[in-house]
C-alpha cells in the first residue's frame, strides 16, 4: 500500500472516533513523509499541532497504524511540507490537485473530505449549516433561540449558553450559528473556538509575550463561539483571561455563543462572576433524540453521502444506537465503508454485524477507582476528601453520586461500596444511592450532571 493510501485509510478510521472539529483541526496537513525501518514520519505544518498529536493522539494513530500495517512500531512527528500527495486529500499545488493516479473512490472520499474543510480566519466549518441541522422535541428550544440570535445578534440572547452530552449536535448548532450570519453578513468578524485550544493559545501568548495580540485576537470580533467552556474552569488564569475578554464583547453588544457539557451551575470551579454573566443570558439544553428524530438524521446523512442503505438498515440503527448522534453516523459511515471494501450490498444482517462487532470490541475498564477519580475531578476536589468522614455539604454530595454510579455502573453490593468509603454501613450506601436517584426524577438538570459524569468515567 502506497504511503498516500495508508494515510488516507488512517484518517477514514480515525473520523470515525474523533470529533468532526477536531479531526479537521488537527489532521489537515499532514500525512506520512517516510516510512523506513518501522518508523512512520508523520508531516505537520507547526509546532503546535506537533505537540497536540504528541501528546494527546500519538497512541490512537501508532495502533490506527499497526492495525493496517503491523510494520509500523513507532512515529515521528517533523514540522514540513510534503513532498507528494501523501498527506490530507487533497494536497494542492499551484491552486491545482497534483496529477497523480488514484482510484475513483479514492479522489471521491478526498474530495468530500475536502470540502469539510474550516474556513481559517473564522474556523467555521461550512458544513455545519441549518439545512442539515435536524430539530426535534430535544433541542428545538436551543434551535429556537438559536434563530433569535440570528436575526437580533448581540441583543437577543447574550450570551447563549448551550449545554448538553456528548455528540449530541451542540457543535453543529453553534457553528450554524455563526455560517449563517456570516451569509448574511460577509463582513461579520466571527471566530469559533473549542476551550482548549484557547487555552492552548493562552499558554503560547504567555510564553512569546503575545498577549495584547490574542487580546485583539477575540475581543474585535462580532461574534465569538467557545466550543467545551467548562475546561477553562480548571484554572484561575484562563477564568480571568476569559472573564475580560467576556466583558469587553459584551459591553460592545457582540455576540458570545458557548457550549458546555453540564448548565453553568454544575461547573463546580467555575467562578461565580463567570456564573452570574453565564446565567445572565439564555440557556438552552439539548437532550437524547428520540426514535423518530434518529431515524430522520440517518436518512438526511445518506442523501448527502448519496448512498443507497434499505430502509429497514436504518430502522436497525436508529433502535440500536440511542445516546449518540455521532456513534450513530459513524455507525452509518462503518456500514457503508464495509460494504465498498466487501463490495457486498448492505442488508440488516451485515449491519448487525458491523454494529454488534463494534460494540463487541475491548471496552474500557471501568472500576471503583475510576468512578472515585472522575467525581473528584469532576467537583474539583481531592480524591481522598470523598474517603474521609466529613459530612460537608460540599463533600457528601460527590460522595453519593460516587457511590450511586457504583451501584448503577459495577452492580456493586451495597456492604462493598460502604467499605470502598471508608468501611461505611451498608445503610449509608442505600440511602445514598435513593438519595441520588430521587433527585434525578425530580431535576432534568441532575440528570445532565450525571451524564457528564459518566462522560469522564468512560473516557478514562
Amino acid at each position: 500500500m502506497e504511503k498516500e493510501e495508508l494515510w488516507h485509510t488512517v484518517l477514514a478510521k480515525l473520523e470515525l472516533d474523533i470529533s468532526r472539529p477536531n479531526f479537521l483541526t488537527w489532521f489537515q496537513e499532514t500525512g506520512i513523509m517516510h516510512l523506513e525501518d518501522g518508523v512512520a514520519t508523520i508531516s505537520v505544518p507547526n509546532i503546535f499541532v506537533k505537540e497536540w498529536l504528541q501528546n494527546k493522539y500519538h497512541k490512537v494513530i501508532l495502533h490506527t497504524l499497526r492495525a493496517i500495517t503491523p510494520d509500523v512500531k513507532d512515529l515521528v512527528y517533523n514540522i514540513g511540507k510534503l513532498d507528494d500527495a501523501a498527506g490530507f486529500p487533497f494536497i494542492r499545488h499551484h491552486g491545482a490537485p497534483r496529477k497523480k493516479m488514484f482510484s475513483p473512490q479514492f479522489i471521491e472520499d478526498a474530495l468530500a473530505i475536502k470540502d469539510l474543510a474550516v474556513n481559517p480566519i473564522t474556523n467555521l466549518n461550512p458544513r455545519y449549516t441549518f439545512d442539515s441541522f435536524i430539530v426535534g422535541s430535544f433541542n428545538e428550544l436551543a434551535h429556537a433561540a438559536a434563530q433569535s440570535v440570528i436575526k437580533n445578534p448581540g441583543l437577543a440572547y447574550n450570551p447563549f449558553f448551550i449545554y448538553g452530552g456528548v455528540g449530541l449536535g451542540k457543535t453543529h448548532l453553534m457553528q450554524a450559528v455563526g455560517n449563517e450570519i456570516l451569509r448574511y453578513s460577509p463582513s461579520a468578524k466571527i471566530r469559533y473556538v473549542p476551550s482548549e485550544r484557547y487555552m492552548g493559545e493562552i499558554v503560547e501568548a504567555l510564553k512569546t509575550q503575545q498577549m495584547n495580540k490574542l487580546k485583539d485576537k477575540y475581543r474585535e470580533v462580532d461574534l465569538l463561539v467557545v466550543d467545551d467552556i467548562q475546561f477553562i474552569a480548571r484554572t484561575e488564569k484562563m477564568q480571568e483571561e476569559f472573564f475580560h475578554t467576556f466583558n469587553t464583547l459584551y459591553e460592545r453588544n457582540k455576540q458570545i455563543i458557548i457550549s458546555s457539557d453540564r448548565p453553568p451551575h454544575a461547573i463546580s470551579t467555575l467562578e461565580e462572576r463567570l456564573r452570574s454573566r453565564f446565567e445572565g443570558g439564555m440557556i438552552a439544553d439539548i437532550g437524547l433524540p428520540d426514535f423518530e428524530t434518529r431515524l430522520l438524521i440517518l436518512k438526511t446523512k445518506i442523501d448527502v453521502k448519496k448512498a443507497d442503505v434499505p430502509e429497514e438498515v436504518l430502522r436497525y440503527l436508529a433502535e440500536k444506537i440511542k445516546n449518540n448522534i455521532r456513534e450513530l453516523e459513524g455507525a452509518l459511515n462503518r456500514v457503508i465503508i464495509e460494504s465498498k471494501v466487501s463490495n457486498a450490498p448492505i442488508t440488516v444482517d451485515t449491519a448487525k454485524k458491523s454494529v454488534l462487532s463494534h460494540l463487541a470490541a475491548p471496552k474500557k475498564f471501568i472500576s471503583a477507582k475510576k468512578i472515585i477519580k472522575a467525581v473528584a475531578e469532576f467537583y474539583d476536589m481531592d480524591e481522598r476528601e470523598l474517603l474521609r468522614r466529613s459530612r460537608k455539604k460540599d463533600v457528601v454530595r460527590p460522595r453519593q453520586i460516587a457511590m450511586y454510579l457504583m451501584r448503577e455502573e459495577l452492580k456493586s453490593s451495597y456492604p462493598s461500596i460502604g467499605d470502598k468509603f471508608g468501611g461505611r454501613d451498608h445503610t449509608t450506601a442505600i440511602h445514598s444511592c435513593e438519595k441520588v436517584a430521587k433527585d434525578l426524577l425530580a431535576n432534568p438538570e441532575f440528570e445532565e450532571e450525571i451524564r457528564a459524569i459518566r462522560d469522564k468515567v468512560f473516557a478514562k
